[in-house]
């Protein structure tokens, strides 16, 4: 299937790495031109070598999106190098600290600076560069934490990505007006190497184990590209009549509580 994608100018926030990196590499493979952004420029550069293989123009820049400035410079940079803005992929996230008892409440404000501010404020930057293209898509990348409270991760990271959810369906009804479509994907448990769940499975086998034979139907964890997959496809013109929606790629992931501090 043609996804009517080439020569779009696709950013991706947290673009290194996971699933940020492989959304990267499925937009380029439908002839998208790129831009990245991370914090760690060793990184972000051995990233856009591998991104820019595949024959497409890349632009890498460092810059940690919490900060406006930077935030700022990424995409002008972006849209300068690359002709303009079409597609934004919001998926830099995490979060910090443990459970409540154990957070202060910087853990809270940092969780939600970087899963719902940052989102917020990076869209408010790229609405005049899609305008002037007569429109765009966003995807937001929020978690099955935000709405399901007995899956990993702490009050804090799943009320941030619970706010993504919301954020995302009312901006999408401020900018249809503007032919810019906005969706969250909402990925499960999704491994990779290096990532948090390949850790545990390295640290602790039987409870990565038991973890993944109770938790998934299909017996397995997802894949950073079955995730990209989705956003790639939510983001194209074949998806012209979705707005506003949330989508969940998790394989059906059932609760099985897991406590932060297992992943430490």
């Amino acid at each position: 299937m043609d996804l009517g994608l080439k020569d779009k100018v696709v950013l991706i926030t947290g673009g290194s790495r996971g699933i940020g990196f492989w959304t990267a590499q499925t937009f380029a493979e439908e002839g998208c031109r790129i831009g990245i952004c991370a914090r760690n420029e060793k990184d972000l550069q051995a990233a856009a070598q591998a991104i820019g293989s595949k024959g497409i123009p890349v632009t890498a820049v460092q810059a940690d999106v919490r900060k406006a400035e930077e935030a700022s410079r990424f995409i002008s940079q972006c849209a300068e190098e690359l002709g303009g803005i079409d597609i934004v992929v919001n998926n830099a996230g995490t979060g910090f600290g443990g459970n409540l008892m154990e957070s202060k409440d910087e853990d809270w404000e940092n969780t939600f600076d970087i899963n719902v501010f940052q989102t917020m404020r990076m869209i408010r930057f790229v609405v005049p560069y899609m305008q002037k293209r007569g429109g765009g898509a966003i995807v937001n990348i929020s978690s099955l934490s935000g709405w399901e409270p007995q899956m990993a991760g702490t009050g804090q990271y799943g009320s941030s990505k619970a706010a993504l959810i919301f954020l995302t369906e009312r901006l999408a009804l401020e900018l249809a007006r503007y032919k810019i479509r906005i969706n969250t994907v909402s990925p499960g448990a999704i491994i990779w190497p290096g990532g948090s769940w390949d850790n545990l499975r390295t640290k602790n086998r039987e409870l990565f184990d038991a973890y993944e034979r109770d938790g998934f139907p299909m017996g397995r964890l997802g894949k950073p590209e079955e995730v990209a997959n989705a956003v790639v496809f939510v983001a194209s013109p074949r998806a012209n009549w979705i707005n506003g929606r949330h989508i969940p790629v998790d394989g059906l992931q059932q609760p099985v509580p897991l406590r932060p501090r297992e992943f430490r």
